[in-house]
């Protein structure tokens, strides 16, 4: 009898990309010259948010990485999971040489188990609407409201997010809590009538599969990425074309030009989505 063992992968990819340098060049170029489209606004800003230990301040620190060129770590973050490393509101900007890319990461407390742990569900959509001010630390048993010291009462635009971020860790998601997951459909709901923009970056796909952890390249080859992601996909209540797979650096010492590519496609998408978010919105006001 031949070999009843399924394959771990397709003979073709799912998702069609290029690699290497020319493509990491190509999309830092495309980036860099991305503009927001009202002119009163310097940057748009990404609200990201995610389980404790899913990788969401070393997804930040990648994203820089990919622009630095080498290994940084900007937005502290912290292997031992269980209980949230970030709890402090905190803006990073992304620097290109002597300027800042477009964008401006917003890094919140984990998300977890309990109805009193992690970040309140209800100061998530407060710094969506920039109600939350820098420098805010996360309180799971009190929310943020009128009257406390880091409360916005009167946010601008530049405030305000325009696209939201879930990461979730693929090496993870099978033991992912329901009360997690219930809470991001909570907050998907709650921003529904923004029209905000939602995207999912399922990071550490190399721990996730043997098959991409031997060869980034096979990643939209392996069965169970796509099964990891159409999960998510499913679980959150976001479609898959705003799933996004990457590696976040956690152990390397130096920059790999394939690791920047994964990250850079979802960067460029979660700018153009946001993008799209602020025109909507100044339709909307009109």
């Amino acid at each position: 009898m031949g070999n009843l063992t399924p394959k771990p992968e397709w003979e073709n990819p799912w998702r069609n990309t290029e690699w290497g340098k020319a493509k990491k060049d190509s999309l830092i170029k495309s980036i860099k010259e991305m503009k927001p489209s009202r002119t009163d606004l310097k940057c748009l800003r990404v609200l990201v948010v995610g389980p404790c230990g899913s990788g969401k301040s070393s997804f930040i620190n990648s994203v820089n990485n990919a622009f630095k060129g080498r290994i940084t770590s900007s937005a502290l973050s912290d292997r031992i999971g269980g209980k949230s490393f970030t709890v402090e509101y905190k803006s990073f900007e992304i620097e290109s040489g002597n300027s800042s890319l477009p964008v401006v990461f917003n890094d919140v407390m984990g998300l977890e188990t309990g109805p009193m742990q992690g970040c309140p569900v209800e100061d998530i959509i407060k710094a969506i609407n920039g109600h939350v001010r820098h420098g805010h630390v996360f309180n799971p048993e009190k929310p943020l409201s009128p009257g406390d010291g880091t409360f916005n009462e009167a946010p601008k635009v530049s405030d305000q997010a325009f696209c939201l971020v879930y990461v979730l860790a693929a090496d993870r998601i099978q033991f992912a809590d329901e009360n997690v997951l219930q809470k991001m459909r909570e907050i998907r709901l709650q921003v529904r009538n923004l029209g905000l923009p939602q995207v999912i970056v399922l990071t550490n796909v190399d721990q996730a599969c043997p098959l991409v952890k031997n060869n980034l390249k096979k990643i939209y080859y392996s069965k169970k990425i796509k099964e990891r992601m159409e999960w998510c996909s499913t679980a959150v209540g976001v479609p898959m074309c705003h799933v996004f797979p990457v590696k976040n650096y956690h152990e390397e010492i130096e920059t790999s030009c394939d690791t920047d590519v994964l990250i850079l496609q979802a960067l460029m998408q979660i700018i153009e989505l946001a993008n799209d978010n602020v025109k909507e919105r100044a339709a909307q006001q009109s």
